[in-house]
């Protein structure tokens, strides 16, 4: 939590998890807050666990300044959830960075209120918006889809609210868009989480929780031996996009 970190992180995937603690007598959620980080070599690290009261912009900018204290410098892109104020909060401590929300989060929200019968079709379509080949395509698909499904209108106000939130990821090559809006890094850690906190519904204090995620992120680390696929690609698009921040 406080050793020095790199200056600089191509990628850094930002999530929370939430548990029940007994805290003062009483059984509270907390979240779990956790940092990933993909560095100039292509290796996946983890910056960092933190346990806090329900996830909210102003902890994560907490974390963000500390994370900056540590070392960092600079965030090329950084891969996020929906919640409200998350983009300004990493804008504010690290103005330069890309800001992608995570399109999986946004398919869930999407789907979460969808009749079960229509489901799979509307997930099908809901594809054409995120793989179009451009921005303007990608909207195009957005009116096509509200155009065929006028009941799920309202399900589909946030991808507009949110577009440029959402966005970011068409101006780059295809090998760079798949590890922005596809968070399966970070999530694959996620459920390596679930399954060792899913036996104890409830954590006798917050140590207990926070002792347990990193025991669960050093297993998974271990098997981080290789780049992410394509890295040679993926950082020699980066440096012809960012000459002055990336250096190979």
């Amino acid at each position: 939590q406080s050793r020095p970190l790199s200056d600089k992180y191509a990628l850094v995937y930002m999530d929370g998890l939430v548990f029940k603690v007994r805290d003062a007598g009483r059984i509270v959620k907390k979240t779990g807050y956790i940092v990933m980080g993909i560095d100039r070599d292509g290796h996946k690290e983890v910056l960092g666990i933190w346990i806090g009261e329900t996830e909210g912009s102003k902890f994560w900018m907490s974390i963000l300044t500390e994370i900056k204290n540590r070392g960092v410098q600079d965030i090329l892109i950084a891969c996020v959830d929906g919640l409200s104020g998350f983009p300004e909060a990493i804008n504010a401590v690290f103005p330069d960075s890309e800001v992608q929300l995570c399109i999986v989060h946004q398919i869930r929200n999407t789907l979460k209120y969808v009749s079960h019968k229509d489901k799979k079709h509307f997930a099908t379509d809901l594809k054409t918006i995120y793989t179009a080949p451009n921005e303007s395509a990608g909207l195009s698909a957005l009116e096509d889809v509200k155009e065929k499904w006028p009941q799920y209108t309202v399900h589909l106000r946030s991808w507009e609210q949110k577009w440029t939130d959402l966005a970011p990821f068409f101006k780059y090559p295809p090998e760079i868009r798949r590890i922005m809006y596809t968070t399966n890094s970070i999530e694959s850690l996620n459920r390596q989480f679930r399954k060792v906190t899913k036996t104890t519904s409830i954590f006798p204090h917050e140590e207990a929780l926070w002792k347990l995620l990193w025991l669960a992120q050093r297993d998974a680390s271990r098997k981080w031996i290789y780049p992410v696929k394509d890295w040679g690609s993926i950082i020699s698009q980066l440096a012809i996009l960012y000459p002055e921040r990336v250096r190979l």
